[in-house]
C-alpha cells in the first residue's frame, strides 16, 4: 500500500512531521489501494478536469543533453568537500589538516577529506551511461585554483604559489574516457587564482593553453565552459583579493580571444553567477557580492550561450550563515519552495534577454541546497523539487540542466559509498526514457498541488509523455486522459527514505548492477487517479499529437 508518511527520522529542527497530517493519511490509504484509486475519484470529492494530449501545443525544444550531471573538479583530484553529516565532528586525517582547500570565509570543519573519484569503475560508468546523451562538468569552487600538472610526474606534494590544489594527467586522462564511455560530453571552466595573473594582476591563459592542448591530445573534447566558477562570489572561489567586476571584464577580454583561437568549437557560458535573486541576494558577511549585471557590462560581448547558477537555500550545514534561507522537510512540497526556480529563471532570463537577446540560457549547477544538501536530499521527498525543476524549467526554455552532483556528498543522484542509486537517480532514469526533447503545454492543472508538464514521447512518433506530480500529501487528485497510456509510478512507504516503488515495487539495480527495464502498467482511456504525494508519468503512444511526428 502507498503512504504519503513519515517516520520520524532525525534530520535535526524541523524533522518531524505533523501528527494529524499523518493521521489522515492512515485514514486515506486505509480505505484505498493504487488500483482503487484509479477508478474512484469521488475518494476525494472532485471535478475531474480533462486534458488532450492530442492537442497539447508545442512550447519549444530543449537539448538532448537538457538533463546532465557534475563531477566536482575536487572529485577528480581528490581534497575536502563536504562533510557527511555524522562526521562534520570527527577529526580530519593528517593529510588534510591544511586548509587551503577550504574556501574562503567557511568553516574547515564543515569538509573532509576525499580520495580521487574513480571514474573507471564499472557500476558508477553503468549508471552514467543510463542518462546519456548528458554532459558532465567538472568544475566547482575549487576549479578556480586548480593547478594542471602537465607532465607525467606525481603530482607535487603542495600545490605551486598561487594555487589550491592539482589535477594530474592521468585524473584528466580519466575524465575524457569516462565521457566517452557514457556518452557524457564536457563541461568544465578554468583557473583564476593569484598563479594564473601577470604582474599587472590580469589572467592570463597559461594554465588554459596547457589544459585545453592536452585535452585534444588525448582525443578528449570540451563542449562548453565558463570562464570561472560562480564570479558572483569570485573571493571566496580563489580570486585574487579585492577582484570585482572591473577586473572581470579585463579578465574577459583576454580569455574570450584566446579560446575563440584555441578551441573554436567550444561554447562560451557565462557568467555562470548565483543568488543574485533569491539566497544571497544580500550577499554573505563578509563576502562581497559582483552582481553578473556588472560583469556584463564590463567584458562586453563574447558568451555564447546565458549560464546561471541555482539553490533555492542552504544546507544544515551552513546555518551560521545569517539571513540565508533554510528549508524543512515539511516545505520539500510546498508551491513556496517550488517556486523558487521560478523566481531565480526569472532574474536571469532578464539579463539574458539584456545582453544575449535570443540566445541560449542553460543551468548548470544545481541541487537541493548549498552546501552539499540537506540529510533528506538523499531521500524520496526530494524528487518532487528535482522534477518539478526539470518540467518548469524546460517549459521556460531552458535548455540544459546540470544536476549537483552524481556522486558526491548528500544532493548525489548516487551513493558515493555504495554506488547505490538514490530516488533522485531513478526520476533522472525515467525522464530520459519517457520525456523528449520537444516540449509541449500540458494546460491548466485542476489543482495547485497537482503540477503537470508534457513532452513528445520519446522514440514514438505522435505520442505524449505526461508528468503529474502531486505534492498533496493527504489527497489524491485525478485528470481525464482520453486515450489509454502506460503508468509509472513513483511512491514510497516514507517519504524521508531512500527507497523509492515504481508501481509499487521497489526500484533496484540488478544482481550484475544492471539498470532494470522498466515496464510500465496499463490505464485504461478515463479518469486516472494520483496517489497523494505521488509522481507519475504517462506514456501516451497513440497521443496523435502533430507536434510530435
Amino acid at each position: 500500500m502507498i503512504s504519503a508518511n513519515f517516520k520520524q527520522k532525525k534530520y535535526g529542527s524541523g524533522g518531524l512531521v505533523d501528527k494529524k497530517m499523518r493521521s489522515q493519511v492512515s485514514r486515506f490509504l486505509a480505505t484505498s489501494t493504487l488500483a482503487g484509486l484509479a477508478s474512484s475519484p469521488a475518494l476525494f470529492g472532485a471535478t475531474v478536469s480533462a486534458i488532450e494530449p492530442a492537442k497539447m501545443p508545442r512550447v519549444g525544444t530543449i537539448d538532448e543533453r537538457y538533463q546532465s550531471f557534475n563531477i566536482e573538479m575536487l572529485e577528480v583530484t581528490g581534497g575536502r568537500f563536504w562533510a557527511p553529516y555524522k562526521q562534520q565532528a570527527e577529526a580530519p586525517a593528517a593529510q588534510t589538516d591544511s586548509k587551503a582547500s577550504t574556501p574562503s570565509g567557511m568553516d574547515p570543519s564543515l569538509y573532509r577529506y576525499r580520495a580521487p573519484i574513480d571514474l573507471s569503475n564499472p557500476q558508477l560508468r553503468k549508471l552514467a551511461a543510463g542518462l546519456a546523451p548528458s554532459y558532465v562538468r567538472v568544475s566547482g569552487t575549487w576549479a578556480n585554483s586548480t593547478y594542471f600538472q602537465d607532465s607525467d610526474d606525481p603530482a607535487p606534494a603542495t600545490p605551486p604559489t598561487g594555487f589550491g590544489g592539482v589535477l594530474t594527467r592521468k585524473q584528466w586522462r580519466g575524465v575524457v574516457d569516462f565521457s566517452h564511455a557514457v556518452d557524457a560530453k564536457i563541461v568544465t571552466s578554468f583557473a583564476v587564482s593569484p598563479g594564473v595573473r601577470d604582474a599587472d594582476g590580469i589572467w592570463t591563459p597559461v594554465e588554459a593553453k596547457k589544459f585545453l592542448k592536452y585535452t585534444q591530445q588525448i582525443g578528449g573534447d570540451i563542449a562548453a565552459a565558463e570562464m570561472f566558477n560562480e564570479p558572483s562570489f569570485a573571493s571566496m572561489g580563489g580570486a585574487p583579493k579585492g577582484y570585482d567586476a572591473a577586473v572581470y571584464g579585463k579578465d574577459f577580454k583576454v580569455f574570450h580571444p584566446f579560446v575563440k583561437k584555441a578551441a573554436p568549437k567550444m561554447v562560451i557560458l557565462g557568467p555562470g553567477s548565483v543568488g543574485e535573486s533569491g539566497i544571497l541576494m544580500g550577499g554573505m558577511p563578509g563576502v562581497p557580492m559582483i552582481k553578473s549585471e556588472e560583469m556584463l557590462t564590463a567584458s562586453g560581448p563574447g558568451i555564447e550561450a546565458f549560464s546561471y547558477h541555482f539553490y533555492g537555500g542552504v544546507s544544515k550545514r551552513c546555518t551560521r550563515m545569517a539571513a540565508v534561507p533554510q528549508s524543512t522537510p515539511e516545505g520539500a512540497l510546498s508551491a513556496e519552495w517550488f517556486s523558487r526556480t521560478d523566481r531565480d529563471e526569472a532574474y536571469y532570463a532578464k539579463l539574458r534577454d539584456r545582453f544575449l537577446p535570443g540566445g541560449a540560457i542553460w543551468l548548470t549547477e544545481t541541487g537541493e541546497t548549498a552546501c552539499g544538501g540537506n540529510p533528506w536530499a538523499a531521500d524520496f521527498i526530494d524528487s518532487f523539487r528535482y522534477l518539478n525543476q526539470l518540467g518548469i524549467l524546460a517549459k521556460r526554455g531552458v535548455q540544459v540542466v546540470i544536476h549537483n552532483t552524481l556522486a558526491a556528498s548528500d544532493y548525489a543522484l548516487v551513493d558515493e559509498t555504495t554506488l547505490v542509486p538514490r530516488p533522485n537517480y531513478w526520476s533522472a532514469l525515467l525522464w530520459r526514457r519517457l520525456m523528449g526533447t520537444t516540449v509541449l503545454d500540458a494546460g491548466a492543472s485542476p489543482s495547485s498541488d497537482l503540477h503537470l508538464y508534457a513532452h513528445c514521447l520519446r522514440n514514438h512518433p505522435g505520442g505524449v509523455a505526461l508528468l503529474a506530480i502531486n505534492a498533496d500529501r493527504a489527497n489524491a487528485q485525478a485528470l481525464h486522459v482520453p486515450a489509454k497510456s502506460e503508468r509509472y509510478s513513483l511512491t514510497a512507504k516514507d517519504l524521508l527514505s531512500t527507497e523509492v516503488d515504481l508501481n509499487g515495487s521497489e526500484l533496484r539495480v540488478g544482481a550484475t548492477g544492471d539498470l532494470p527495464q522498466f515496464t510500465g502498467k496499463s490505464q485504461t482511456a478515463g479518469t486516472v487517479t494520483f496517489a497523494p504525494a505521488s509522481i507519475t508519468f504517462l506514456a501516451i503512444a497513440n497521443a496523435g499529437n502533430a507536434s510530435c511526428r
